[in-house]
């Protein structure tokens, strides 16, 4: 204990007497130790998503894909009748629930009137409470949604209903649109890491015998003890007995069941409930934190390396008065688990200061304690001790290992080895950050991208809101022409879906080809709209007409398709070709006539093909629940005003919620920006480490070589040439790393792009730039300390020592 308090003293006299040092490699293993605190807290939060319930690692998501000659589907959902014919069939399965989803709604409690968001209320069985297990805070989990217009509130929601969750149980609440319903049950709210977002839950009762369409969430229950390979080997048996008879010939069909805990970074189906994260941005970032550590890491071997040289004499005397080689090395590990140690508390502090700061860049709700108090000081604690002894071993055996008379004297002897290794590490750092400033560009470039490439329509003041009111539905064409009657508005249409939230419906159609219907379906994306949609997007025809109002025929009988469908189907002209759109109650076929085909135009993000599209007039009031309204350039506050005071002439109770077309598209990029971002700043934290090593070595080169510099400012050196003698031997490993990252990075940033439809081209002068920017980084951190040495007054390097 003595002896390592003796050791803890001269560390802290060592710090105190090298200043310069000490604060590099504190500083950079201090910012190190803080990105990968910040990462680790990150990937810790997307890991732990709907790990909460009791029951997760037996719950499972019942999802499916299908493929045949007309196309293909991967959905998050299922037909009503899989749950329990699952439940039924399978001695695996304890219990199914399934859920839908509600287009957002209003619950209104006297005079309080809250509106609930898209995607926030949902349809559940009874079944959904114990299989998930949600902790009750009032009411019974068994029963609490049996019965019809039942529902369970969240305690924020019932809070902000009735004041206390406790005066919510058993109070009617107005559901608009449906009438009255029961609060059966009060439950704690839902965790931020699930997928399940919701706030309220409503009872339903689909029917069990539905097997076509596919709009339902079906979650299956294992009982304990039952292994998930054992339910999947009997899901061959329920296909053959339910869903095979349903299925055209040569049609391949994929039942799967998704373990709850892997939905959110590994689910990427279409009518997700919401958009998850991707265990690729997990790995890159868990990569780019161990990157930026590395930098500090290897900052601290070079520097302690480097300075080798002038501790020779300290060597020699210690082992003079008795020194062991093996209390060198103690002495010397104590010194570098005592500078790590001392970086990982300012890393403490670094990420306490700008956590809020990430949270708000991230969009997450991390807390710097969030794996408790006592892991959290022993997991920074033990980052502190490995990074201190990995940093120090080199060092320490390399020091300790000098004979007595050769360090007495300084000798060093042939550091050939040693000067490669520094080296090395030079070029391992730069590769790093040439292949960070890359990744940034490249990943700005596809951002900037997706953001400016054209649509096919005019995204631009174009406002989006929802009709919750069918009783407005009724009377939308009245709706348009009030709206039309102020400047501010310049054109109005209706369409049963918002376009640009990755959420329009899909469905499977017969076409005519060569005179006949063909019997096998083509799935296309489909939506109502009416005959101002077109008009009011700005989406031009390429062919035939536009839907007409005049035209009562055109509400049944006439569809409007895209170019790419036209292509799909190799059609020289698709103007008057006949549609099956299925069969109507009687089993006769439902047949309409194309009468136009629009140019191509984006309904979903650039992640995301065009796909065969087709239009549809709305048949029914009900349908006409979206206004698309284009406002007047530089008067949109106004328009709101007058859209908002017109609404309330047809439902004086609702307020709007309006929804920019442009941000719905741009909120598809939401987490792209937000890890673009992140990788930025990481980026400049990567150089700006990377310029403290560089900032070293070069101080410590110049001390070691300032009578070799004085003596050649006496011979007549220029100042130019002696920055460039001391700048040679590091910019070489940064030219190094240009040609070895290059290739990484574009392979890296070439498998991101894939996950784009629409991407930009790798182009090889973005791996140029950052190879050029590189090397400015490194010359300006090494030329600038250089020039300063080679601008000394030569008469003082000349001294005697």
């Amino acid at each position: 204990m003595r002896m390592l308090h003796s050791y803890l003293r001269f560390a802290m006299r060592n710090l105190a007497k090298n200043k310069i040092y000490s604060l590099i490699n504190i500083a950079g293993l201090a910012v190190g130790l803080a990105v990968f605190w910040l990462m680790a807290l990150y990937i810790a939060d997307e890991l732990s998503y709907d790990r909460d319930s009791g029951n997760a690692d037996r719950i499972y998501r019942v999802v499916h894909s299908g493929e045949w000659a007309g196309g293909n589907f991967k959905m998050a959902q299922t037909p009503p009748a899989f749950g329990p014919a699952l439940e039924k069939d399978d001695p695996g399965i304890e219990a199914a629930a399934r859920m839908d989803v509600e287009g957002g709604g209003t619950l209104v409690y006297g005079d309080k009137k809250i509106e609930v968001g898209d995607g926030r209320m949902l349809l559940a069985d009874n079944s959904l409470l114990t299989v998930f297990q949600f902790p009750f805070l009032y009411g019974d989990a068994t029963n609490a949604l049996a019965a019809p217009n039942s529902i369970v509130l969240t305690k924020g929601l019932a809070e902000k209903l009735f004041g206390s969750a406790e005066e919510a149980l058993n109070k009617t609440v107005m559901v608009e649109r449906d009438g009255p319903s029961q609060v059966t049950g009060v439950i704690e709210d839902p965790p931020a890491n699930t997928h399940l977002g919701f706030t309220a839950l409503r009872s339903f009762k689909p029917t069990d015998n539905e097997w076509k369409n596919s709009f339902l969430y079906t979650y299956i229950l294992l009982k304990k003890g039952v292994g998930i390979h054992a339910v999947e080997a009997r899901l061959p048996g329920f296909y053959d007995r339910h869903i095979k008879a349903l299925l055209g010939k040569g049609a391949k069909y994929r039942m799967e069941l998704q373990a709850l805990t892997s939905i959110h970074l590994h689910s990427h189906l279409d009518y997700e409930l919401g958009r998850n994260g991707d265990i690729k941005y997990v790995y890159l970032f868990g990569a780019v934190a161990l990157l930026v550590l590395g930098i500090a890491v290897i900052n601290y071997i070079n520097l302690s390396t480097a300075r080798a040289s002038i501790r020779m004499k300290e060597i020699g005397v210690r082992k003079v008065i008795g020194g062991s080689r093996k209390q060198l090395i103690s002495l010397f590990l104590t010194e570098s688990v005592f500078f790590a140690l001392l970086s990982a508390a300012i890393a403490g502090l670094l990420t306490w200061f700008v956590l809020p700061g990430f949270d708000q860049l991230s969009g997450k709700a991390l807390m710097l304690g969030q794996f408790g108090p006592m892991p959290t000081f022993l997991l920074l604690a033990a980052s502190a001790l490995v990074i201190g002894l990995a940093g120090g071993l080199y060092p320490a055996l390399f020091l300790s290992g000098f004979g007595t008379i050769p360090a007495l004297k300084g000798q060093v002897g042939d550091q050939s080895t040693t000067v490669l290794f520094r080296k090395s590490l030079v070029t391992f750092q730069f590769i790093i950050t040439i292949f960070l400033i890359a990744g940034s560009a490249i990943i700005y470039l596809q951002l900037h991208y997706m953001q400016g490439k054209d649509l096919g329509f005019n995204k631009d003041q174009v406002v989006t809101f929802h009709l919750p009111n069918q009783d407005v539905r009724k009377h939308v064409d009245n709706l348009k022409t009030q709206l039309l009657r102020d400047p501010s508005v310049e054109a109005a249409g209706v369409a049963g879906n918002p376009i640009g939230n990755n959420d329009i419906g899909g469905r499977q159609v017969h076409f005519e080809q060569n005179g006949a219907i063909l019997p096998e379906p083509t799935q296309v994306q489909a939506f109502y709209a009416d005959a101002d949609f077109l008009p009011t997007m700005q989406i031009g025809l390429v062919s035939g007409r536009n839907f007409s109002a005049a035209r009562p025929a055109d509400v049944t009988g006439s569809v409007l398709v895209n170019e790419t469908l036209v292509k799909h189907l190799g059609w020289s002209d698709a103007v008057g070709k006949r549609v099956q759109l299925g069969k109507d109650p009687a089993g006769q076929p439902v047949m309409a006539t194309i009468v136009g085909v629009m140019r191509d135009f984006s309904i979903y993000s650039l992640q995301h093909k065009i796909e065969p599209l087709l239009l549809q007039m709305p048949p029914v009031a009900k349908e006409a629940d979206n206004i698309y309204a284009r406002v007047q350039k530089g008067r949109i506050p106004q328009a709101l005003r007058h859209i908002a005071e017109v609404y309330s002439q047809f439902d004086p109770t609702t307020t709007l919620d309006f929804h920019f077309l442009d941000e719905n598209f741009s909120q598809q990029y939401a987490a792209e920006k937000k890890q673009g971002s992140i990788l930025l700043i990481f980026t400049v934290l990567a150089i700006f480490i990377a310029c403290l090593g560089l900032l070293g070595l070069v101080t410590f080169t110049v001390g070691q070589r300032t009578k070799e510099i004085g003596i050649r400012k006496v011979l007549g050196a220029s100042v130019t040439g002696i920055v460039l003698l001391v700048s040679k031997d590091l910019i070489k490993p940064v030219a190094i790393a240009i040609l070895i990252s290059t290739p990484l990075a574009w392979w890296a940033m070439h498998k991101w792009l894939e996950g784009f439809a629409y991407r930009v081209r790798i182009s090889v002068w973005i791996f140029l730039a950052a190879g050029l920017l590189a090397v400015v980084i490194a010359m300006l951190t090494v030329g600038l300390r250089a020039m300063r040495a080679a601008r000394a007054n030569p008469t003082k390097s000349l001294q005697t020592e």
